[in-house]
């Protein structure tokens, strides 16, 4: 048995408490089951909805094409207690307590698996009309308002501003897109990549203002810096996310610069007896030689078998996927593999002005990470390649017809 699966004393652990019933928490707890634990499982939700997942929120559930989006998962059926409108305040790692409004929760071992929130606007709090779009109830609040059609205002041109922009425009409500930066994307990909993207927001009917710095918003408008005024009858804001950790401060549990639980490559916190997974946590990438905090689906839905597998007394490999995650925008369908940090190549496949294009980044001729643009093909392979790190040719990988498998150097 693993020296985390050691309670004090050195008796076996028997209590595990999950803290976030979001797509991290609730594969932690399913993965216990899984391999096998047959101690107590605790999961402790904030919100008192059932376990749902988000991806839809922003899609199917936004434009009233669903009713929701729970998981499918018997948790009375797999033992597993499910505690909803349970918010923790508060780690005591001495005690091996939680704090909660309802009181003290203990554990042998716990799993924090509290995701990310979204970043308010400054100045934005309280205002009318200013929504975020996260939760289950924020979705909710914000259908009503693309039903009545209003004029809506995007700030930030991101990954969850495109997809929102998307939704509005479906729904038939004229869409303003407000970005501080040159591009959309600015934060993720890079110029000459997401420079491409700006023309999908007026193919669709979206006006796009980069360089565009909210100064203010008041009820029914949005003001620029530079003094023009957006009618806004709704204003989304989408301009970023930090790990939902502010709970932890104080508790000893090692944060990084960004607020996030600093976890090893086995999802270990620097705290006895705590794991951290999914949107709140980092970890060291042996792939890329550098701490990675991914907040996506993908990275929620693997790092969990890491933890269960640890505290069920298994030795798993060291935590280090290929991270990936999708979009949709703009009838465009977008996946994204790997990490293109530390690339010292680009190499382009078909025209970014077409439908269907890919961009690829080497190291040292080894693929590191993939854009497709409606080549889902692309990906799959792409995937397959980073993880194997097989060496490739950049002029066969500019052949958009040929198969990226066959594009290695050994194909040459």
């Amino acid at each position: 048995m693993s020296e985390q699966t050691q309670h004090r004393g050195g008796s076996p652990a028997r209590r595990v408490v999950v803290v976030g019933a979001g797509m991290a928490g609730v594969q932690t707890a399913v993965a216990l089951r899984e391999q096998g634990f047959t101690g107590d499982v605790t999961l402790l939700g904030a919100e008192p909805h059932q376990p749902y997942d988000r991806p839809p929120l922003s899609k199917a559930v936004l434009l009233g094409n669903a009713e929701g989006s729970a998981f499918d998962v018997d948790f009375e059926a797999l033992g597993i207690d499910l505690r909803l409108g349970r918010e923790v305040s508060g780690l005591r790692p001495a005690d091996h307590e939680l704090d909660t409004a309802d009181g003290p929760v203990p554990y042998d071992l716990l799993v924090v698996a509290t995701g990310a929130e979204p970043i308010m606007l400054p100045g934005a709090e309280g205002v009318p009309g200013v929504h975020l779009l996260r939760t289950l109830d924020d979705a909710e609040r914000l259908r009503p308002v693309l039903a009545r059609q209003h004029d809506i205002v995007v700030v930030g041109a991101g990954w969850i501003g495109a997809e929102f922009a998307t939704a509005a425009r479906e729904a038939g409500c004229a869409v303003t897109v407000v970005e501080a930066a040159d591009r959309p994307l600015a934060g993720a990909l890079p110029a000459e990549v997401a420079a491409p993207m700006a023309a999908w927001y007026a193919d669709s009917g979206t006006t796009l203002r980069t360089h565009a710095r909210v100064e203010r918003v008041e009820p029914g408008t949005v003001v620029l810096d530079d003094g023009t005024r957006v009618p806004a009858g709704a204003v989304v804001v989408g301009i970023g996310a930090r790990p939902a950790t502010a709970w932890l401060k104080g508790s000893g549990i090692e944060l990084g610069a960004h607020g996030e639980v600093v976890a090893d490559d086995h999802l270990r916190t620097s705290v006895p007896d705590v794991f951290a997974v999914g949107d709140c946590a980092s970890f060291p990438s042996g792939r890329y030689g550098r701490r990675l905090l991914v907040h996506h689906w993908d990275n929620a839905l693997q790092g969990p078998r890491t933890v269960a597998a640890n505290i069920v007394g298994e030795t798993p490999a060291p935590y280090d996927p290929v991270p990936y995650f999708w979009s949709e925008q703009f009838g465009r369908f977008v996946q994204y593999a790997g990490d293109h940090a530390s690339a010292d190549t680009m190499v382009r496949r078909g025209d970014p002005v077409g439908a269907a294009w890919s961009v690829c980044w080497l190291r040292e001729a080894r693929l590191v990470a993939l854009l497709a643009v409606g080549r889902p093909r692309d990906l799959a392979q792409g995937r397959r390649l980073i993880e194997s790190g097989t060496p490739m040719d950049p002029l066969l990988l500019e052949d958009p017809a040929r198969p990226l498998k066959a594009a290695t150097a050994a194909t040459a």
